[in-house]
């Protein structure tokens, strides 16, 4: 049903496909949610259009339309083609037990990429995809920014490194990458792809199974900025004003300038980040417009970086370019709504659909009726205000700083002003560590420039953010010249610089810093904003002109002012998509979808970008996200842990089995699909036993029950035998017999009755439930013959701990602990509240934490899967005794197979003897905790 403003812009779950998408009708001025993907493409301006609510035209990317239904296919047909490697990674990473799921993005921009590459010829017929004009192939994934691109990266070289390592003579995969960055700032944040790295993706993100982590560090990543990629041609050696007049160099030296230990490499894998920045330059076709000063240095830049890539193709060969950018079209000259997108575009997930996935924050344009006199009749020229007929002019000319600025800018801060102030006051009574930001992108340096006065000189009347300490005037041309090194400069007079994050004076206040060291301190100054101790972490209004830079990743701006020309969809996503990044992200358990976070935006055309309207008066301030994070002041609270990848079993050479002690397995047949799917539907549910029997007689054909005996007798010996120490053709002809005494006894019960009975029935269910029959025969025999058992450690990280977890963002309900080393509790219940108050409250108790995050989990079996179980709390007790702490109301059957699991993880470790003592409890009510507690205080008072 068409409505006139949207009240809720989040309508997918980012872990799936999108499944609607909102549609703007300009000649009803209503929007309509229509079921069904976004079709790929973006919008621009209709040519002369003025008005607010401009819809624009949209423009197709029909390669990727073509491509998206068959990558699909493909996925749902179970990858065919892929080599064993690639199916264990997608398996990996689309694993539903996973602690940190992949979004839908990430995994389509990977999975096209590996499609485009493994899967078979046949199902490629017809894809082409166009070149740049260049020598070597390049494919791009369009990601919006705060789609986690850095993680696809990472995910692309694990994918081609370890094939490469795997198969060395398959010559599509390349084991030696080479990342390119758009600066500094952002070659600083790609180490994290260094498989060798502390705190790499790999790890931190569980790309990589920990059992080929060792062959991932077999291949080579090197992280360079594109500033590394210049060279000097004859032209300018010429004009050199020093002695040396060497010529350029050759291809061969300049290759092992650039690549360094890895210039032996040949066929690279090349990646480059913010792609945008890479695009080929036709200087005769185009040099007349290139030669327009806003786009010179932007053409040279890309000379550069292109250029550098052509000579190292030259020299060793690039197999394959993977670009990464959220803006992928380069200038084409002309008007600035003819941007020439990338013709190589191969997935796209665009900032529309991120924005209705909630994997960025949400736009919306609030106005505050009592901000000021008049205020709603504002609304419709806040969306555009750099084109107001009173604005454009103004805005567009060589003012000086101290000229006043429009009135309907001046009106518009007063109304964004007012309402970031509520939100500074609403983070401010929370104790938060930083404040809101507000942002402002400018259309030139006047603006820029004129904006910073009327805040110092407090024309705008909102006073927090007028105190010339707490704004950021960033100053382009220094912050790119910060941003040209390969390294940080960091001087003695840096470091005092940093200290004062109390106080955070605007970078062109300093006077005894060189240029070359004001430009590092603004550069920092930007990556830090919103980060505590951190020198921006006081900053509350950033002025900027152009756009933001690429560094950008603060995660604090709730408020946005446009003051420049908005032609495209695309240069909305450039200028203010990386203002949109999200604090926390927690799904919503009754919708399946993440909570909006808010950000209030004047001066962009909404109509490129899908936002939220206020209809009930204004709505409150954005709820502040709390950090969770180990507290380096409670370091004696730290809690370690083995790290163990599985535990393998030393079984006795005769193997037995009680059958009275064996659990019985219950198998139905309605639960089982090949069976439910011929049965008739009788009030809603399948009944089974109305199949024909020829159907039953049809499908179990081939399976007598010798067969059936002797294929789970085989999947349970390949489980036992590589810790077997004996003869395994007598392990073997042992694990046949007890395998048929199981399959001929009453410890498997069949339902309905007609099913038990029913010999035909009765196999054909045990055969259509393999797994499960393969799984219970192998617990009963690990239950009854083991003589120990022996724990594997991870090789790299044998012992995790409360310290290494990644800080992380949340809405929920938390406090402060005591005797945890995570500085809060972020409760799920209030029955967890009442433990962690327990908890902290106990004499037995030295210290505990709640298992959030942490990644301490044990790996169990239910139903034929292995699944990842994660239990409530670790609690370390007064005597050195470790406790594992579940709290649960229910005492389901996986439960319980969870707590044997869990039992036997307890036994191994014990058995181990290095990690001192531990043991497991469960508590079913709450309260119970306390009890649980004090029974560890009696048996040591008894011991």
């Amino acid at each position: 049903m068409a409505q006139t403003t949207i009240d809720r812009l989040i309508i997918n779950s980012p872990y799936e496909e999108p499944k609607r998408h909102w549609r703007y009708d300009r000649q009803t001025r209503m929007f309509d949610l229509v079921e069904g993907r976004r079709p790929a493409g973006y919008v621009v301006a209709s040519p002369d259009s003025k008005a607010f609510d401009d819809p624009g035209i949209f423009v197709e990317i029909p390669l990727v339309n073509q491509i998206r239904p068959r990558v699909k296919a493909w996925r749902e047909a179970g990858y065919p083609g892929v080599t064993s490697i690639t199916k264990r990674l997608l398996e990996h990473w689309r694993d539903p037990e996973r602690d940190q799921r992949f979004f839908f993005c990430q995994l389509e921009a990977v999975e096209t990429l590996i499609w485009l590459t493994e899967a078979p010829a046949a199902e490629r017929v017809g894809i082409e995809i166009p070149g740049d004009g260049g020598d070597f192939e390049r494919q791009c994934c369009k990601m919006a920014t705060g789609t986690g691109k850095t993680i696809v990266m990472a995910m692309t070289i694990a994918w081609h490194i370890l094939n490469k390592v795997a198969n060395p003579q398959d010559a599509r995969f390349s084991k030696n990458v080479l990342v390119v960055a758009p600066g500094l700032t952002v070659k600083n944040r790609l180490a994290v792809l260094n498989p060798a790295g502390e705190g790499n993706y790999y790890e931190a993100f569980d790309i990589v199974p920990s059992a080929l982590l060792d062959k991932l560090r077999q291949g080579k990543v090197l992280v360079r900025n594109w500033h590394a990629l210049a060279w000097e041609s004859e032209e300018q050696i010429k004009k050199r004003k020093s002695v040396d007049k060497r010529g350029a160099k050759s291809d061969e030296a300049y290759t092992r300038e650039v690549l360094g230990e890895m210039a032996g490499a040949r066929n690279l894998l090349v990646i480059n980040d913010e792609a945008h920045h890479a695009w080929r330059v036709n200087w005769a076709a185009e040099g007349k417009s290139l030669r327009q000063r806003d786009l010179k240095e932007s053409a040279e830049e890309a000379t550069v970086w292109i250029g550098g890539l052509d000579r190292l193709h030259r020299s060793r060969g690039i197999l394959k370019c993977y670009d990464f950018s959220a803006t992928p079209f380069a200038p084409s000259g002309k008007k600035s709504s003819e941007e020439a997108l990338f013709g190589w575009i191969v997935s796209d997930f665009g900032l529309n659909d991120a924005i209705e996935a909630g994997l960025v924050k949400t736009p919306r344009v609030v106005v505050r009726d009592d901000a000021v006199p008049a205020a709603r009749s504002y609304r419709s020229r806040l969306y555009h205000i750099y084109n107001d007929p009173e604005v454009k002019d103004d805005l567009n000319r060589r003012a000086q700083p101290e000229e006043p600025l429009p009135d309907l800018v001046l009106n518009a801060y007063h109304l964004l002003g007012y309402d970031w102030r509520e939100t500074y006051k609403a983070w401010k009574a929370a104790g938060l560590p930083t404040p809101p930001v507000m942002i402002t992108v400018c259309n030139r340096t006047e603006t820029a420039a004129r904006v910073k006065h009327a805040f110092d000189t407090k024309r705008i009347h909102i006073d927090e953010l007028c105190d010339p300490e707490r704004i950021l005037h960033i100053d382009s041309k220094v912050l790119q010249e910060a941003e040209a090194r390969e390294e940080p400069l960091a001087p003695p007079q840096m470091a005092e610089a940093d200290a004062e994050t109390e106080e955070t004076e605007a970078p062109e206040q300093s006077t005894t810093l060189t240029k070359a060291e004001q430009a590092e301190r603004l550069r920092r100054m930007v990556d830090t904003v919103g980060k505590p101790g951190q020198p921006g972490a006081g900053i509350r209004n950033v002025i900027s002109v152009g756009m933001l830079s690429e560094g950008w990743d603060a995660k604090t701006v709730t408020h946005i002012m446009g003051l420049r020309a908005f032609t495209s969809q695309l240069l909305c996503e450039q200028v203010v998509g990386r203002g949109l990044r999200r604090t926390s992200y927690e799904v919503n358990p009754e919708t399946g979808l993440f909570e909006a976070e808010y950000v209030n935006i004047f001066g962009v055309p909404f109509t490129f970008l899908p936002h939220e309207g206020t209809e009930d008066g204004p709505p409150p301030p954005p709820t502040p996200k709390t950090a969770v994070e180990p507290d380096p002041a409670k370091a004696e609270f730290e809690i370690r842990w083995p790290n163990v990848v599985r535990i393998e079993r030393v079984f006795q050479p005769a193997l037995t089995l009680d059958w009275s002690k064996v659990r019985p397995l219950e198998l139905d047949a309605a639960q089982t699909a090949q069976v439910a799917e011929l049965a008739p539907i009788l009030e809603g549910k399948p009944d089974v036993t109305k199949i024909n029997r020829i159907e039953l007689e049809r499908l179990a054909r081939e399976f007598r029950t010798q067969r059936i005996i002797f294929e789970t007798a085989r999947d349970v010996f390949d489980q036992m035998k590589p810790n077997w120490r004996g003869s395994r053709e007598l392990l073997l002809a042992q694990l046949v017999r007890i395998v048929e005494q199981f399959i001929r006894s009453d410890r498997i019960v069949i339902k309905p009755p007609l099913f038990f009975s029913d010999e035909l029935r009765r196999r054909l269910v045990m055969t259509l439930n393999m797994s499960r029959v393969v799984q219970h025969v192998w617990e009963a025999i690990r239950q009854e013959n083991t003589e120990r058992l022996v724990p594997v450690f991870d090789r790299d990280h044998p012992i995790r701990s409360t310290g290494e977890m990644r800080t992380w963002y949340t809405g929920k309900p938390c406090e402060r602990t005591r005797k945890s080393h995570i500085n809060v509790c972020v409760y799920d219940s209030t029955w967890e509240a009442s433990d962690a108050f327990a908890l902290d409250d106990s004499d037995a108790v030295s210290a505990w934490v709640k298992n959030d995050h942490i990644g301490f989990e044990v790996l169990y079996v239910h139903g034929g899967v292995v699944r990842k179980y994660r239990p409530d709390f670790l609690v370390r007790l007064t005597n050195g005794e470790m406790l594992v702490l579940e709290t649960k109301g229910q005492d389901t059957e996986q439960d319980k197979a969870k707590r044997r699991y869990l039992d036997e993880w307890t036994q191994a470790v014990n058995a181990h003897g290095g990690f001192g003592h531990w043991r497991w409890a469960a508590a079913h009510h709450p309260g119970e905790i306390r009890d649980i507690l004090m029974q560890g205080e009696e048996a040591r008072a008894g011991g």
